[in-house]
């Protein structure tokens, strides 16, 4: 269908397009976007989605934990992430972005800017989506010194990103909850004698949740090499903390 295909161009690489002409750059061709997570000031985690051509590419999404910022500090978390990530491109010969959009304003976008200028040497252009009150996508900012440029609304570029701060919001979000239950979950096998890390580990990996882990038998446990007089004393205690 000549329509539906002359549609999707224009809500993908024809907003491309659009936002080349906003920015005053061609050749926009991949983009790659971050969020920081930090809901309540635990544990923070950052995403990065990358869009080519307008379209999203999941299988090169990318999900951080945050390991040298203790606490909520969302431009030290971003620092550390643009540093990883890019320092990565530059060692391993990977293809850099053309585009690099943070989802926040000014300082998001500086900080992303100095690290990749001053430490990595690198010249990746970045651009910052800033939201209104409301929480919605509202300004895009861009240039040396930065300025707001006008996104017309309704516009196909507008559209795509609005779709791209979405997308990356909700990756964060989603690795977000994945780590706080991952936690709240490892820490109830905290205090059994002889359940040591490594075995810890392995009944993370091979059961989903604690019900799982309550509802196995002594020689489920067995199975994952773990010895009956920990299986038991593990057992117990879910037990007693469910009571």
């Amino acid at each position: 269908n000549k329509e539906k295909y002359r549609r999707e161009q224009k809500r993908t690489v024809g907003a491309v397009e659009e936002i080349e002409e906003l920015i005053g750059i061609t050749g926009i061709h991949r983009m790659e976007a971050y969020d920081i997570s930090n809901t309540n000031g635990y544990e923070s985690v950052a995403s990065m989605i990358v869009y080519e051509d307008g379209k999203p590419k999941r299988n090169n999404y990318r999900k951080f934990r945050i390991k040298s910022v203790k606490g909520p500090d969302d431009y030290a978390s971003m620092r550390e992430v643009i540093r990883r990530r890019y320092s990565r491109v530059k060692r391993d010969g990977l293809t850099p972005p053309d585009l690099i959009i943070m989802d926040g304003g000014q300082g998001q976008v500086n900080v992303a800017k100095d690290v990749l200028r001053n430490e990595l040497n690198l010249s990746i252009p970045v651009a910052g989506l800033q939201k209104n009150d409301k929480h919605q996508t509202n300004e895009l900012l861009f240039g040396d010194p930065l300025q707001v440029i006008d996104l017309p609304r309704q516009s196909e570029e507008f559209f795509l990103l609005h779709r791209i701060q979405d997308e990356v919001h909700r990756f964060a979000i989603t690795f977000h909850r994945q780590v706080r239950s991952k936690n709240s979950f490892s820490s109830k096998l905290d205090g059994v004698e002889g359940l040591w890390p490594k075995r810890k580990q392995k009944l993370l990996k091979h059961f989903e949740s604690m019900t799982a882990i309550q509802k196995a038998t002594v020689e489920d446990l067995q199975a994952l090499g773990i010895p009956e007089k920990v299986a038991q004393a593990l057992l117990d205690k879910l037990g007693e903390d469910n009571n």
